[in-house]
This record gives C-alpha cells, sequence and structure tokens, in this order.
C-alpha cells in the first residue's frame, strides 16, 4: 500500500494534519489487527493551540467532503486528541503524550507508514509516503524497540 492507494478520507486527514504543520506523521493499518478500526493516522503537535489547529483542520476537510466524526475526546488544552471515524481514528498528540503513550510501539504488529512532511519530499517526487512495511520485514524501515 502506498500514498496513492490510501483510502481518500486518510489522504485528505493527512493533508490537512501536514497544513497546520503536523509533526510525525504515522498512519498503522490495523485491518488484520482490530475490529474496532482499520486505520490509525498519528500526529504530533508543539502546543496546545497548534494540536486544536490540526484537529479541527482534518475535521473541516472531512467535512467538506461529507464525512463526520462519529466520536470526538479531548478538550482545549489536552495533548492527546482523538477523532474516530469509525474505519479512521485520528490521533493528535503533543510529543510528550506521544511518547509517553507510544501507540506505535502497541501496535508494533501493524503494517505503518511515515508520511514525510512535504517538507522532506524531494521536488522531483510524486510521492507523500512511502509503501506501507510490516515491521518484521527485514527492509521495512522502521526501528522497533
Amino acid at each position: 500500500m502506498n500514498w496513492e492507494t490510501l483510502r481518500p478520507e486518510i489522504r485528505w486527514a493527512v493533508e490537512a494534519a501536514q497544513d497546520k504543520k503536523a509533526r510525525n506523521v504515522t498512519v498503522l493499518d490495523l485491518s488484520n489487527l482490530a475490529a474496532f478500526s482499520q486505520y490509525f493516522l498519528l500526529c504530533s503537535g508543539t502546543s496546545s493551540p497548534q494540536l486544536e489547529a490540526i484537529t479541527d483542520a482534518i475535521e473541516e476537510r472531512l467535512r467538506q467532503h461529507g464525512v463526520r466524526p462519529q466520536h470526538r475526546e479531548g478538550r482545549p488544552g489536552a495533548e492527546w486528541l482523538l477523532l474516530d471515524y469509525g474505519r479512521l481514528v485520528v490521533h493528535i498528540f503533543s510529543e510528550r503524550a506521544r511518547l509517553y503513550y507510544d501507540l506505535e510501539r502497541l501496535w508494533r504488529a501493524a503494517p505503518r507508514a511515515d508520511i514525510p512532511s512535504p517538507d522532506d519530499v524531494p521536488p522531483h517526487s510524486s510521492s507523500r509516503g512511502g509503501p506501507f512495511s510490516s515491521p518484521s520485514a527485514p527492509d521495512s524501515g522502521t526501528t522497533q524497540p
């Protein structure tokens, strides 16, 4: 799976998060691991206002396409905000909360894609994200604790 084959709502959410300068954007494919959701989108921000801006931008972008969250968790000033779209659950963390909860480690069996920042993509590249990789694959490019 790669950027072009990701579900549209995931691409829209990633783009909205990146528009607000979200850091460390990662998609986890839980489709073979969990019954409650198919994908997690994880990203980080550096301040409470930025976390709220990322959350609002994702909600707005998906709403423009007729996609509304089933549930939203987190209050202003929280270090972890969550948007539950059913198949997709978006987690917006402070950097400290992301390190503490470490969902990437908890769901380490899930194929994952670390989406590069638009600033990190070479000008000649047409893809934002590489293929999903299995953490158990030797060439996956991911590090495990």
